[in-house]
Formats: structure tokens, C-alpha cells, sequence
């Protein structure tokens, strides 16, 4: 009797089971979904990097000399003209009269030897002077006025170097950097900046940012933009695309952390007076933008191989054994659409995408539920025609 009691209870937990599997068969797939919507979508280009002055003065000195004069201080406001730096100039000054003295030497011998050619010119016409000795004095003449042409040029270049001991701002601006203090030396040098301070017009600034490479051939010059700063959080600052480099910022090159990025330059439209230069900023750049069509969740759009959305072969026909077919391996983008209760797979044409959704160029009408998830279900599970049951997301 008890043998017969579990084997009716095994009938029945078995009965049970088969009774839920074939209920669940029946609801299909559980999914969610929603209506398309007809839009904008707006395609963005997103970059980081800092921000900067548009216009910004290296003060550096092109003569060597102890600081004797320091008349600004970071954060100082100058007006273009002002005296802002003075080095030493006592030995540019005794190079400048070291000049004039040799100037005056030299003026004095190009008189006297100016005077030897003329009374020359005279005993020539007499006959009084040989033509080899007349060719000297003239050539003593050339000789000192040459003297008198390098005496000039050198007291020119001491006084130049005399100028440079002051140094002057060549802007209005803000004092946004001092590298020196007074007593400092200032090393001098044509070629290489020793920079005593910078002067900024921080009116105008500009975020310097890095795009990637793939992104980059979607921005274009005038491109408008939000401008997102750490410093100044739940704010949004605008401006427009000024400045897209040419070559490349290449890191790890020849590794496989390889990055190939492109400098892009954003001027801002509406600046805050509390910017600073090198403050961090993000920035999303609005490239491509399409009007007026029909978007779908990113979410929703999934791949499958295009011989698998054709209608399979009816059985009065039989299989036709031709090999493997190629079109197996080929991708197609879709969307699955809710029809009487069925998942019917759309190939589409995908548009732009932002953040959220994908435009459509064609395959499906405004009309149409499309199944936005889960996600394992989309990208694996379903098949064209899989039976569906719509899951409430509320």
C-alpha cells in the first residue's frame, strides 16, 4: 500500500511539472517593450582635458641681469605698456659709452683719412703721386669709414641690450604666473625661454581637450558645445569648436595601451571671471543631428545572421543539399517587433545614435513595439517568430 501511495504521488509531482513547463511554453518568453518614438537624435563627441587662456605673454629676458625692479605679483592686473620687470643695466651702460668712444675714434679716422684722399685727388691731377700710392690712401679711406659703419652698428646693439634690461607688458592682461622673485638672476637667451612671469587675458578662454581617433572625423570647425568644469558643478558653459588639430598625440606607441588622440580647441561663449588656466574640464561636442525620425532604444537593437530571417524551406519540398550557405556568417542589424504576441525579427538601417537611442532609417514604421529587453534574452534567446509574453515594467 505504500508502494502504491508514492508512485501516485510521483505521477503527481510529475503531472505537476509537466503542467508549468507547458504553461510557461504557452506564455513564451518573458520581455519587455515599448512604443517607438518619433524625434531628434543628436550624435555627441565627448573629450576631456583643461582649460586655458586664449592669449597668454611669455615675460622672459633676452639679456642676462640680477631682477632690480619686480612691479607685479600673481594675480596682478596690467595695462599693456606697464613697466613690469627691470634687470641690472650698469654693465649696458658701460657698454653703451664703451660704444660711443669707439664710435668717436673711428669717426675721427675716417675724417682724417677722408681729408688724405682728398688732398691725394689733387697731387694726382698734378702728377704728383704715383697711381699705387694714390690706390692706398683711397683704400685707407674705404678702410676707416668701414671702422666707423661697425662702430655705429656695435653702439646700436649696446643700446638695444640696454632696452631689454626693462621689460614691458605688451597686453592688458592678468599676472597668472611669476617664476621669479627680486634679487633672482634672469638668464638671457635667444633661444630658449627663461620666463620671469605670464601674462594672461583671461576674457577670452578655451578648453583644450582630446578626442580619439574614431571620433575625431565627426567634429567639425563651429560645432557647438557644453562645457562641464569640476570646479563648478551643475553648470553648464557653452561655446563652439575653433581649433582641430592635424597631427596626431600619440602614448605607448608600439605597445598595446597604444592611444592615437587629436587636440581639439572649444572657445567659450560665456567665460566666468573665476576661471583659472589648467582648471579640469569635460566637454561634449553636438556633431551629426537628424530631425523628425524614428528612434529606438540602443538597447533593442541586436544582430543576427541573415539566412536565419528568411522563411525556411517548406517540407513538401524537401531540403535542398547545396552545401553551407555563406549568407550564414553575415551579420544583419535588427530589431524585434511585438506581433500578436510573437517576436518578429526587423532588419533595419541604423542612423545616428546618442547617449540613449538609435535613429532608423527604414525597416520598421512609428507604429511599432519593439522589445527593449533583458539583454541576455535579445542578444541570445530569442529567434524570429519566438513566442513572447510582455513582462509590465511599472
Amino acid at each position: 500500500m505504500k508502494k502504491i501511495l508514492i508512485f501516485v504521488l510521483l505521477i503527481v509531482v510529475i503531472g505537476a511539472l509537466v503542467a508549468i513547463a507547458l504553461s510557461k511554453k504557452e506564455r513564451g518568453i518573458e520581455v519587455t517593450a515599448e512604443k517607438v518614438e518619433r524625434g531628434f537624435v543628436q550624435q555627441k563627441v565627448t573629450g576631456s582635458g583643461q582649460i586655458q587662456p586664449a592669449v597668454d605673454v611669455n615675460v622672459s629676458a633676452q639679456v642676462a641681469g640680477k631682477i632690480v625692479e619686480l612691479n607685479a605679483k600673481e594675480g596682478d592686473r596690467v595695462k599693456k605698456g606697464e613697466l613690469l620687470v627691470a634687470l641690472d643695466p650698469r654693465q649696458y651702460k658701460a657698454a653703451v659709452e664703451r660704444s660711443k668712444s669707439s664710435l668717436l675714434s673711428a669717426k675721427a679716422n675716417e675724417k682724417k683719412a677722408k681729408s688724405d684722399l682728398s688732398r691725394a685727388k689733387d697731387m694726382q691731377a698734378k702728377r704728383l703721386i704715383s697711381d699705387a700710392d694714390f690706390e692706398g690712401i683711397e683704400a685707407q679711406y674705404e678702410s676707416a669709414k668701414s671702422m666707423r659703419m661697425q662702430a655705429e652698428a656695435t653702439l646700436e646693439e649696446a643700446n638695444d641690450a640696454l632696452d631689454k634690461t626693462k621689460l614691458y607688458s605688451t597686453m592688458d592682461g592678468i599676472v597668472t604666473k611669476l617664476n621669479k622673485e627680486l634679487g633672482e638672476m634672469a638668464i638671457g637667451a635667444q633661444f630658449q625661454e627663461d620666463v620671469i612671469m605670464i601674462v594672461s587675458d583671461l576674457s577670452v578662454m578655451e578648453a583644450l581637450i582630446e578626442v580619439d581617433e574614431n571620433d575625431v572625423i565627426n567634429v567639425s570647425l563651429g560645432d557647438t558645445c557644453e562645457i562641464e568644469l569640476d570646479a563648478f558643478p551643475d553648470t553648464l558653459f557653452k561655446g563652439r569648436v575653433t581649433e582641430i588639430a592635424n597631427s596626431a598625440v600619440t602614448r605607448g606607441l608600439g605597445t598595446q595601451e597604444q592611444v592615437t588622440n587629436f587636440e581639439i580647441t572649444i572657445t567659450l561663449e560665456n567665460p566666468d571671471n573665476r576661471f583659472r588656466p589648467g582648471m579640469s574640464t569635460t566637454v561634449d561636442i553636438f556633431t551629426n543631428r537628424l530631425d523628425d525620425v524614428i528612434k529606438v532604444p540602443i538597447q533593442s537593437v541586436t544582430v543576427r545572421e541573415k539566412a536565419s530571417l528568411e522563411k525556411k524551406e517548406s517540407i513538401e519540398e524537401g531540403p535542398k543539399d547545396e552545401g553551407p550557405d555563406p549568407r550564414e556568417s553575415e551579420m544583419q542589424e535588427v530589431v524585434f517587433v511585438v506581433e500578436e504576441n510573437r517576436a518578429i525579427a526587423k532588419p533595419v538601417k541604423l542612423g545616428i545614435s546618442d547617449d540613449t537611442h538609435y535613429a532608423i532609417l527604414s525597416g520598421i514604421n512609428e507604429e511599432a513595439e519593439v522589445i527593449t529587453g533583458p539583454f541576455k534574452v535579445l542578444n541570445k534567446t530569442l529567434k524570429n517568430e519566438s513566442l513572447i509574453t510582455i513582462k509590465s515594467t511599472k
